[in-house]
């Protein structure tokens, strides 16, 4: 990629150095007798507009590499990039697409910026690795293994007392066709505790099921087994309940995996598709030194307007207890990307300064091509879409283009014989800047056909 040029404005350049120089020159010339003799010439007041209207700075053009072609990315759904493909949209997944990028660092010119506001990164826990989901995860599971052992201690409880009932007589048989629990309680016990405490299956024509010799019946107060898991099971609750409180940083993790990223955003112009994207830098702690390794990830947003939106997300798929070594935010609509006050090399120009870049690249771009005049830039009237929607103005016609991209008025007829004679619509032509016709890569004086329907700035 060519280094950005830093000299971008020679004639802005010139100008700050001749200024001095007539400045000398003037007071020089006063003090001659004839000069002294002349009437002193007044100056037409010129006003040059050094508003900063554009913004240069280093943005990130995103292809994906599908089927061995490259596609750039217009949008983003989700989190899910969006490619055209012979005219239709195709939605690849992220999860493939990271090992499938490429990225290049390109400057970027645009009239569009958006400010963002408080921002911040930081690493942090992945969901599955975040300490309180953990602990969570370890209470209910502990809850539950506990519940379904009482419940088991409970059901064999009533169905010994039910058995053991001589005044319900044969009736008291109808006990053994009923488990509370039952199945659903051994296959879970089944995962839950070591297999030497599984209880298995009544025998036909049993009460009980049969004994294991690895583990005891009764405990030495006579306490039934089962009812000594429950218990068990109860203090592990009790002794994991109460490490509740404890502060995140101190329960054991394997170390943070993500990074949580937070900040506002608004723009003075309305963005109706806006996505962002992260691009990161950074080493794994258990890789040599000095290697280094990328994750990009991309997020649909909800449109942006002058009034400050929130946005806040975790980017999950980092190697525990990573190191970072670049972080870049990059914002876009609709496929374009838009520069933002955390651009890097970030330079506010205004439109003439502007332009006089985008004629140095293009030149720069086709030093031996010969080629037309195309419009370039333009800061077209408000009441000009209305006027078009109306059907005025969408026939083609022709314009003369200096060597410098300046265009005067419209003509009819390629051979700019005939004018337009149209106040409004030579206002909107003069108010175009043109990339110059080129001859072998030298900028030449041009005539091109312009049609105000086509026009896309």
């Amino acid at each position: 990629m060519r280094k950005p040029p830093y000299a971008l404005f020679p004639v802005t350049a010139a100008l700050r150095a001749v200024l001095p120089a007539l400045a000398i020159a003037g007071v020089s010339a006063q003090t001659k007798p004839e000069t002294r003799a002349q009437k002193p010439v007044v100056m037409e007041h010129y006003v040059v507009d050094a508003s900063k209207t554009h913004t240069l700075f280093m943005g990130a053009d995103i292809s994906v590499n599908l089927d061995k072609d490259l596609y750039a990315v217009r949008d983003v759904v989700g989190s899910s990039w969006v490619i055209d493909i012979n005219g239709k949209d195709k939605v690849v997944s992220t999860r493939e697409a990271p090992h499938n990028l490429k990225i290049t660092p390109v400057l970027k010119l645009t009239e569009v910026s958006a400010t963002i506001t408080g921002f911040k990164k930081e690493a942090a826990y992945s969901f599955d690795n975040d300490p309180s989901v953990i602990i969570t995860r370890g209470l209910t599971r502990a809850a539950t293994t506990n519940s379904m052992l009482i419940g088991i201690s409970q059901d064999a409880q009533h169905k010994a007392d039910t058995i053991g009932n001589s005044a319900l007589g044969a009736a008291s048989l109808l006990a053994t066709s009923d488990s509370q629990f039952g199945d659903s309680a051994r296959l879970f016990t089944a995962m839950t505790t070591p297999a030497i405490t599984h209880p298995a299956h009544l025998p036909p024509g049993t009460f009980f099921p049969p004994s294991n010799p690895l583990v005891p019946t009764t405990l030495g107060d006579g306490m039934s087994m089962s009812m000594a898991l429950a218990n068990q099971a109860a203090t592990a609750a009790a002794s994991q309940a109460a490490s509740g409180p404890e502060p995140a940083g101190r329960l054991t993790t394997q170390g943070l995996d993500a990074m949580d990223v937070e900040f506002d955003i608004s723009s003075a112009t309305p963005l109706y598709n806006p996505y962002v994207v992260t691009i990161t830098r950074f080493h794994d702690t258990r890789a040599k030194p000095g290697q280094v390794k990328s994750l990009v990830y991309a997020r649909a947003l909800d449109p942006i307007d002058s009034h400050v939106s929130h946005v806040h997300f975790s980017e999950d798929g980092f190697p525990f207890s990573y190191e970072l070594v670049d972080f870049q935010l990059h914002i876009y609509n609709r496929g374009v990307e838009i520069a933002t006050n955390l651009s890097a090399k970030r330079v506010e120009l205004t439109r003439d300064e502007a332009f006089e870049y985008v004629k140095m690249e293009y030149i720069g771009a086709h030093r031996t091509d010969t080629l037309p005049a195309v419009p370039a830039m333009g800061r077209l009237p408000a009441e000009l879409p209305n006027r078009l929607a109306a059907g005025k103005y969408t026939e083609t016609f022709f314009v003369r283009v200096s060597k410098d991209g300046l265009a005067q008025e419209p003509f009819v007829d390629v051979a700019c014989s005939k004018r337009i004679d149209d106040p409004f619509l030579e206002a909107v032509v003069r108010s175009l800047r043109f990339k110059p016709a080129l001859a072998h890569g030298e900028p030449v004086e041009g005539i091109t056909a312009l049609n105000l329907t086509k026009l896309q700035f």
